[in-house]
């Protein structure tokens, strides 16, 4: 059973991100990339501090310092990716962003076969066809990289870093107090260069007040909590895979928000993608 609600996690959080993809985007009309991914860190860490009395978890390790360094070895991980994604994000489209950032459903099981660990083949079909379900759902035309793409690609390396610091330190820690810690490190490291190279106006804040606080509070506060969560009665393989469905429910958003309609590839796309989680799962 708690394995179970670990996965139901990590499929909601894979739900929140894919909705994010939509804010992501409209929030770089009013204010930066930097601007934008700092000050939603930082939402995030007071939304975490707040609940904390509410969440916390008595069978926790009370170890403070590996709490804090688990914390911030992975909160200047996340600051990287989703600064890459974040100035990416302007120089790509929504749909090559979401399947480039979900390259972690391939780079993760690679990462694992580094460090030694045993990967069980029926991931690694999984990892095939996920592949090709993504391309499905998210190409259409060129396959073509720009600068942008470039980036993205860039943060799917480093947001698969991210779940593998994540597997490493997470166990036994409480995840509220966790990830605040990484959200909180990662606010100011993204603070600093936005104050160096961006024009910061309670105005254009204002302007982006909807998307910076879905940003913060859901996509940030509440859904990495739900990955630390998640993780830890999961295999970094499968967790990953598990979160790829973000590219579903960013197509889903699309269609419901946007109202994008899904071309016959798409749903194709979206049931591999379906298919190679149910094969993961597969002992």
């Amino acid at each position: 059973m708690k394995q179970l609600r670990c996965r139901a996690a990590l499929v909601c959080c894979a739900l929140i991100w894919g909705c994010a993809f939509v804010v992501q985007t409209t929030a770089m009309e009013h204010v930066g990339p930097m601007t934008f991914t700092a000050v939603r860190s930082l939402i995030a860490a007071v939304t975490l501090c707040a609940m904390m009395p509410f969440f916390h978890d008595a069978s926790a390790e009370k170890n403070v310092r590996r709490l804090w360094k688990g914390g911030i070895i992975t909160g200047v991980i996340l600051s990287l990716g989703a600064s890459l994604q974040q100035i990416g994000i302007q120089y790509t489209t929504v749909a090559k962003a979401g399947f480039l950032s979900a390259l972690y459903v391939v780079i993760v099981p690679l990462l694992a076969v580094f460090m030694k660990e045993k990967i069980r083949p029926a991931v690694w079909i999984a990892v095939g066809i996920a592949c090709a379900g993504l391309y499905l759902l998210s190409f259409s035309g060129t396959a073509s990289f720009s600068a942008g793409d470039l980036l993205i690609i860039a943060c799917a390396f480093v947001y698969s870093l991210h779940i593998m610091a994540i597997a490493r330190f997470s166990p036994g820690l409480d995840g509220v107090r966790y990830s605040c810690v990484q959200f909180l490190t990662a606010g100011i490291l993204c603070m600093i260069p936005a104050l160096l190279y961006e024009e910061i106006s309670w105005a254009s804040l204002l302007a982006a007040k909807w998307e910076i606080l879905y940003a913060g509070i859901l996509s940030s506060g509440a859904a990495y909590t739900l990955q630390i969560y998640g993780q830890k009665n999961t295999e970094p393989s499968v967790a990953s895979l598990l979160l790829s469905l973000e590219s579903v429910f960013a197509a889903i958003a699309g269609f419901v928000l946007l109202h994008q309609t899904m071309m016959i590839r798409e749903v194709i796309g979206c049931a591999l993608i379906f298919c190679a989680i149910l094969l993961a799962e597969t002992k």
